[in-house]
Formats: C-alpha cells, sequence, structure tokens
C-alpha cells in the first residue's frame, strides 16, 4: 500500500523522535507531507532533524522526558495553539535493558516503567480528550516482540511493553465509537542503535551495538511497516524476520517454544 496520500498535512506528535525508530518516522512522514512535533531528551539532535527534514519550517520541536511530565498539559496547549488540532500520537519513546531480573535493582525497575509505561500512558491521556473533540484520532504505539514474551535480560521491559498492549487494546475498545482508533507495532530485530542505551542492573547505559540489533530488518522497511499498518487502521503489526516465529510457535506448540527460545542469545 501506498500510504504517503494518508498522511498529507496530517498534524503528527512522534515522541523519541532524536533516533532509531522515531527518527526514521520522522523522515518518511515528513516526505509524506505530514506536519510534525519532535519529541525527546535531546533538543540538539531534534534541532539537526527538523533541518533535514522536507518542509522543515512547517514542524517544531518540543524537548519531552517522559519521566517528568510536569509541564504536559501546557505543552500540549502550546501544540494545539500552533496547530489547531492533532491527527496522530505516536508513543515510541522509551529506553530497553539488559540485565537479569535477579540483578535488576528496584530503582531501574521503576525506572523503566515510569517511561516506557506511565510516561507513554500520560502522553494518551493528554492528547485522547484532544480525539474525542475532534471525534478523530489515531494512536500508533511501539511495543515489541518483547511484549509478546519474556526474553533473556528483559524482565522489566518486557513486562512495560506487555502492560502498554492491555492498556491501549482496552483504550481501543472505549474510544471506537469516537472515531479514535489504536495500531500496536511489535518491532523484533531491527537495526537501530536501541541496546546503546538500555539499562544495565545499576541504571548506566549498556554501551555497546548488541548483533541482535546490527543484524536485523533495516529500519526503513520496519518504519515503512508501521506506516502502513497505521494507514490501514490495522490493531497490530508484527515487524521484523524469522524471529516473528516465535510468536507463532507461543501460540500454537508451546512446549516446541519453552525449548527453542530460552538457547537464543539475549544480545
Amino acid at each position: 500500500m501506498n500510504h504517503t496520500s494518508y498522511f498529507q498535512n496530517k498534524v503528527i506528535w512522534i515522541t523519541g523522535a532524536s533516533s532509531g525508530i522515531g527518527e526514521e518516522l520522522a523522515l518518511q512522514l515528513a516526505r509524506a507531507g505530514a506536519k510534525l512535533i519532535l519529541s525527546a531528551r535531546n533538543e540538539v539532535k531534534l534541532h539537526d532533524l527538523q533541518e533535514k527534514l522536507e518542509n522543515h519550517n512547517q514542524h517544531c520541536v518540543v524537548p519531552l522526558d517522559l519521566a517528568n511530565l510536569s509541564n504536559l498539559s501546557e505543552i500540549t496547549s502550546e501544540i494545539l495553539e500552533i496547530y489547531g488540532r492533532i491527527d496522530i500520537l505516536i508513543n515510541n519513546g522509551g529506553v530497553s535493558q539488559r540485565a537479569s531480573a535477579n540483578d535488576t535493582s528496584m530503582e531501574v525497575n521503576r525506572q523503566l516503567m515510569e517511561v516506557n509505561f506511565f510516561g507513554n500512558i500520560a502522553l494518551a491521556k493528554a492528547v485522547l480528550p484532544i480525539f474525542r473533540t475532534q471525534k478523530a484520532g489515531q494512536f500508533l504505539v511501539v511495543s515489541s516482540i518483547a511484549g509478546k514474551f519474556g526474553f533473556h535480560l528483559r524482565s522489566i521491559y518486557s513486562a512495560s511493553k506487555a502492560a502498554l498492549v492491555g492498556y491501549y487494546e482496552s483504550l481501543a475498545m472505549e474510544e471506537a465509537t469516537n472515531g479514535i482508533r489504536v495500531t500496536i507495532a511489535f518491532p523484533g530485530k531491527i537495526n537501530t542503535p536501541i541496546s546503546k542505551s538500555a539499562l544495565t542492573a545499576e541504571g548506566a547505559a549498556h554501551g555497546q551495538m548488541d548483533q541482535n540489533q546490527a543484524s536485523g530488518m533495516p529500519v526503513e522497511q520496519c518504519v515503512n511497516q508501521m506506516l502502513n499498518a497505521l494507514a490501514s487502521g490495522k490493531r497490530e503489526a508484527l515487524i521484523g524476520g524469522k524471529e516473528l516465529i516465535a510468536v507463532q510457535l507461543k501460540r500454537f506448540l508451546p512446549r516446541l517454544f519453552w525449548k527453542i527460545i530460552p538457547k537464543q542469545s539475549a544480545t
């Protein structure tokens, strides 16, 4: 499907826009004629990205820390003042993990849930009344294949991504009559730098590119599939390579799943 015309002139707010999937979403959506609000913690990277985008003057940078959203209502009001509406919220911002459940401190557990779950749904709560007033709006929620099953060194990351599924499936049911739709994306191994910023047991950055990421699907291809799913109103989009077979294995051949998956490399 050619999704280009679907996003023409749509006002789209992207979190985690400074790198990886978020950055590529911005590049592809700008080419499709969307008006973008770019959010992440790194304001310098966001401005650099804005300069690279087509029609860069119609986009804006809104720095955002998902762990500290005390000024969220003011930010949302500012966006409305600039654009008059919000058509799509892409909740992509988040942080991964590279530590065992035993070693991960409760502080890091809470930190990951704060960013990946509570920060995420806080944005949804801020935008939802706008969507309801408009009688239209879409959420694209970036979960993970780890939201479908647990895996080595991903206990709280997996939990946070699974929690998003429960939340947004409920929201989608409740808000369908208000013209609001939800698409949940489950990326598998994608070639992005997510492993570099993943948290260790003590909360430091993992700092290295995992082989699973380096050998993963090109981010351009991943984002293209995400946007196709969003434009066609799909509820779910599983995106990746042969690792996606694990989702079907768990569902239809669970005994085989539990034999194979524990032997896979965590990095």
